[in-house]
């Protein structure tokens, strides 16, 4: 049997949120990703490369995997980020490969934001 292209590689994210449409604002806002509406309970999201979800019905947690976006503009993102509501958990840092940040949505879900600079 052929291997998909996909194969092994992250292919979706789902989080559960307390608000869909507060977790669409904000991740609109942030980084401009698009929605597709499932009903009120879910929509599919998509970044321009990965697509994944946000769900109702549980209550959200915290941790789990730490998502990992890119940014060609740290400081930009970083703005953004803080302009949509989102509370930066870790400032700026240097690591091997470039800097970055991370953050917490409006659900508590801390993810990162990285740059080559």
């Amino acid at each position: 049997m052929a291997k998909s292209p996909n194969d092994q590689c992250i292919d979706y994210v789902e989080l559960t949120v307390a608000d869909v449409e507060r977790s669409k604002a904000f991740y609109g806002s942030s980084f401009g990703w698009t929605f597709k509406d499932y009903g009120p309970t879910y929509c599919e999201f998509r970044d321009g490369r990965l697509t994944g979800g946000f769900t109702q019905g549980s209550q959200p947690t915290a941790g789990g995997p730490l998502v990992v976006l890119y940014a060609d503009d740290l400081a930009g993102a970083k703005r953004r980020v803080e302009a949509a509501g989102g509370r930066i958990a870790k400032p700026p840092f240097d690591f091997p490969g470039g800097q970055r940040f991370h953050f917490l949505d409006p659900d508590g879900y801390e993810l990162a934001v990285w740059s080559k600079t």
